[in-house]
This record gives C-alpha cells, sequence and structure tokens, in this order.
C-alpha cells in the first residue's frame, strides 16, 4: 500500500468537507436543450465540481446551476485556489458561444446572457473566501470575456446591494408586452460604470451582476390568475420595501398562460422563512378574491447542498 498517496487522499478529502463554496449561476435560457447540454459539458470538465442542483423554469426562459468545490488556503489562511473559477468561466464561455440575448425573451427579468453569479461560504468557509472567489470570476468574466460586471455586496468595495444596482439599472421594467422582457433594452453605453470589464456593452450577450453573500432562499409562490397587476400589488406589500416582511424580496411575474407568481428572495430564511410568506400571500391574495397555491423551493438549503457534495465527490472517487 502506499501510504503517502493514502495520506494525500486523506488530507484531500478533509479539505473538500471542510473548506466548501457555492456558486448560483443565473443564465438567460431555458428552451435552447442544445445551449442548455452545452454549458453542462463545460461544468463537467472539471471533475472536482459538482452539480448540485439545476433549476429550468421555460416560463422565465431562465435556468439556475448550484455549484459546489473546495477552496484552499495557503499557510497565512488566504484563499489561493478554487476549481469553481475555472468551472463558472468555462460555463459563461459556452454561454455566451450558444446563447444570444438580442432573441431572448422570457418572463423574468434579466440583463446578460449570464445574468446573476453569487458566491456562498459553506461548511467551515467564510463570506471573505467567498467574495475572494467572486472578484476572480468578475476579473475573469470583464478582462477575458469583455463583459461589463457590476459587483455587489461582499464582493463590492462599498457593499452595494444587489437590488440597488438592478434598479439603477432598469432591471425591474418590462420592455415588452408589459409582463415580458425581451432583447437589450439598455442603451450600448451604460449609464453607470461598471467594476470589471468595458463600459461599453455587446447587445448579444448584455451585462452580468456578480456577488458574495450570505446564504439565500430562493421561494415561489403560484397565483390562480393571469392579473399580473394584482400579482405585482401582492408582491410589493409582502417585500420589506413595502412595508411587509423583513429581509424578503418579491417580484411579481406573469408565469405561463394561465398564471402568475410571488417569486421571492429570502435573504434570511432561518429568520422569516417560507411559512411566514406563503401565509402573508394567502392573505393579500384572499383580500384580491384571488386563489393561491403552495408555493416552493428552486433551491436546496445549504446542509443539504453540503450533504449532495459528499455524496457525489464520494462516488466519483469510488
Amino acid at each position: 500500500m502506499d501510504f503517502n498517496n493514502s495520506n494525500k487522499d486523506n488530507k484531500k478529502s478533509m479539505k473538500q468537507q471542510s473548506m466548501l463554496l457555492c456558486c448560483k449561476l443565473y443564465i438567460s435560457e431555458a428552451r435552447n436543450n442544445a445551449a442548455l447540454e452545452s454549458i453542462e459539458r463545460a461544468a463537467r470538465i472539471n471533475p472536482e465540481t459538482v452539480i448540485v442542483n439545476k433549476f429550468m423554469d421555460r416560463a422565465y426562459n431562465r435556468i439556475g446551476w448550484t455549484l459546489v468545490s473546495y477552496v484552499a488556503l495557503d499557510v497565512t489562511g488566504t484563499p489561493i485556489y478554487s476549481p469553481l473559477q475555472q468551472t463558472v468561466l468555462a460555463m459563461a464561455e459556452a454561454a455566451y458561444e450558444a446563447i444570444n440575448l438580442e432573441f431572448h425573451l422570457g418572463a423574468h427579468p434579466r440583463l446578460g446572457v449570464v445574468d446573476h453569479i453569487c458566491c456562498h461560504p459553506l461548511a467551515r468557509a467564510s463570506l471573505q473566501e467567498a467574495a475572494w472567489l467572486a472578484k476572480l470570476v468578475a476579473a475573469d468574466m470583464g478582462s477575458r470575456l469583455q463583459v461589463p460586471v457590476f459587483l455587489y455586496e461582499a464582493a463590492h468595495p462599498t457593499g452595494k446591494a444587489l437590488d440597488t444596482i438592478r434598479r439603477e439599472l432598469g432591471y425591474y421594467r418590462p420592455n415588452y408586452m408589459g409582463n415580458q422582457w425581451v432583447g437589450w433594452s439598455l442603451p450600448e453605453i451604460l449609464p453607470v460604470n461598471p467594476d470589471k470589464g468595458p463600459t461599453r456593452v455587446s447587445q448579444a450577450r448584455g451585462i452580468t451582476v456578480i456577488g458574495a453573500s450570505p446564504w439565500f432562499a430562493t421561494y415561489n409562490v403560484p397565483i390562480v390568475s393571469t392579473d399580473v397587476s394584482a400579482a405585482r400589488r401582492i408582491a410589493r406589500m409582502v417585500s420589506a420595501r413595502g412595508g411587509g416582511l423583513p429581509t424578503v424580496q418579491t417580484l411579481g411575474l406573469v408565469h405561463g398562460a394561465d398564471s402568475t407568481e410571488i417569486a421571492c428572495m429570502l435573504l434570511e430564511p432561518k429568520q422569516v422563512g417560507a411559512d411566514k410568506v406563503q401565509h402573508q400571500v394567502e392573505l393579500l391574495a384572499a383580500a384580491e378574491g384571488l386563489e393561491v397555491d403552495r408555493g416552493y423551493f428552486t433551491d436546496f438549503f445549504p446542509e443539504i447542498v453540503v450533504e449532495k457534495y459528499m455524496k457525489l465527490i464520494s462516488a466519483d472517487r469510488n
């Protein structure tokens, strides 16, 4: 038996269990299967990165991948390497090769083909390490892929909030038939300078926002109605911004031909969780005379993400 190799394997296993980072990668496409397969092939090139979840919504024309891998530190505790950096960049490159934002149409807002990347710490990793990864990915995308990048929260020098950036760039305003987002809707020269990359935008690629934050949950509540105005009223009253539930951000969106949906981001899901959101939506919808279906999460909670990662990485080693 080679004890040296065994010892190296054990150390690597311990590293992969204790210092983990997660990237949630949201791409503006869910109807072009060939494009999605190409992006996922790029993700699987590095076996040290694991896809633990994929959530695809054809009505929104949007897909989210949850990726997990380790982060390595030097002797001073400074992060020096994570397989996620190259995996995310490879997926972004594949997305830009396969998707043209000018032909995009969907019921969910977006600013780019690679619309949003958020890095989260898992297990014993820290928010600072997640921010380190976010800034590396942002620098790569800005310089190598020539895409304007806006940083937020822990990756931004002043901790600028994601919804503030989106509001500045008109993210929340539909630009087609009152409830859809189509093509590129901003000027070629952006009204706000990006943190990384060029100031001139490719209309085929758009821009991206990249940040690092504590774990957030995404929870959507369907409403059995096509009245998007009512859905937006309810969404506004549920949100912290509208005087509703603290640490909850919402959007009222069309979802398919016969329903709408309250799409919620729960910034502190252990304090204000899905049960409170569901209850509040049901109360407000009843006042509008509308029926509500049971909501659903679009991703797992961190403990489950870590558990799935460990099972998948162990299976790959055996």
